[in-house]
């Protein structure tokens, strides 16, 4: 990617970085065949904790001498990373993979109508409009109340509204913190409540096929984990944020190739509004910050 500009090598990463998240859902997806929730979540975990912390501890970014209150966002952060996961793995694991997936593309929308309730942050009518429109999308991916309505879509709701949670408790960390002592906390959230979920249920021994989806799903979720920040490092945000939509793409493709789920044409509508909405609203925020003046990057 030596020969590619700084907006199109952080392109390339947001991609490969939805594509990664997309195929870590899918191996979660498939081990539901074999393992209990608590089960495959605790032992991707586990790996995960083990990865995270080695390279924190090589790049320095292992931090315990942190302010109280960010202790506090911190625990906030990691709270809501554990319903997040129980939710929305819940949810690949009980509908169809590019429903639940399509669901989580609101959340550019979600977080942007929080922000202007909770956070006071402005938002015009033109994104305001590009919102409610999207959440429409959502409700034709769902479809409520017809023959083919899966309860678990209400999961897939929940874990967009906890993500939404955990992406504006991490607007409020300070800048000291690095990111990779959040993951690392975060990672060791969800593996303590999925084990004390796993005592609830009765565990299954763990073949070879199933450990070989439980090593895709932990190396696939730290490629992507690792690239998200890559991103963070090159281009502009407001070029490459949209990018994240191609992971739509992938679950589509998955869902069709793997799981053999032929998506409702009423899915496929609705995923399209959201991404196209989703996109608008970017776009917009993109317009607004250059009319504001540069702001500086956050880098961690």
């Amino acid at each position: 990617m030596t020969n590619l500009s700084d907006n199109m090598r952080g392109a390339v990463l947001m991609m490969l970085s939805m594509a990664a998240f997309t195929f870590n859902d899918a191996f979660m997806k498939a081990l539901s065949d074999e393992l209990p929730l608590f089960q495959a979540l605790f032992l991707r975990g586990a790996a995960t904790i083990v990865i995270l912390v080695l390279l924190a501890r090589r790049m320095g970014h292992l931090r315990l001498d942190l302010p109280r209150r960010d202790w506090g966002l911190i625990a906030l952060r990691t709270t809501a990373e554990a319903l997040a996961a129980y939710f929305f793995i819940s949810a690949i694991f009980n509908m169809p993979f590019a429903n639940a997936t399509a669901i989580l593309q609101v959340l550019p929308l979600s977080i942007a109508l929080a922000g202007a309730l909770f956070l006071g942050e402005p938002v015009g009518w033109r994104r305001l409009t590009a919102i409610l429109v999207g959440f429409g999308g959502v409700l034709l991916i769902i479809r409520p109340g017809a023959d083919g309505f899966n309860f678990y879509s209400i999961y897939a709701l929940i874990a967009v509204v906890v993500v939404t949670v955990r992406d504006l408790v991490t607007r409020r960390l300070s800048k000291q913190v690095p990111s990779l002592t959040v993951a690392v906390c975060a990672a060791i959230g969800v593996t303590a409540f999925t084990g004390i979920g796993s005592l609830t249920i009765e565990w299954v021994p763990v073949s070879t096929t199933a450990a070989l989806q439980l090593l895709g799903a932990t190396l696939f979720v730290l490629c992507g984990y690792l690239m998200s920040i890559m991103v963070m490092r090159v281009g502009e945000i407001g070029f490459i944020a949209p990018f994240r939509y191609t992971s739509l793409i992938w679950a589509f493709l998955l869902g069709i190739f793997i799981f053999g789920e032929t998506p409702h044409v009423l899915t496929v509508i609705g995923a399209s509004i959201v991404a196209a909405m989703g996109i608008f609203t970017l776009w917009r925020e993109r317009r607004l910050a250059r009319a504001a003046g540069p702001v500086p990057l956050r880098v961690r």
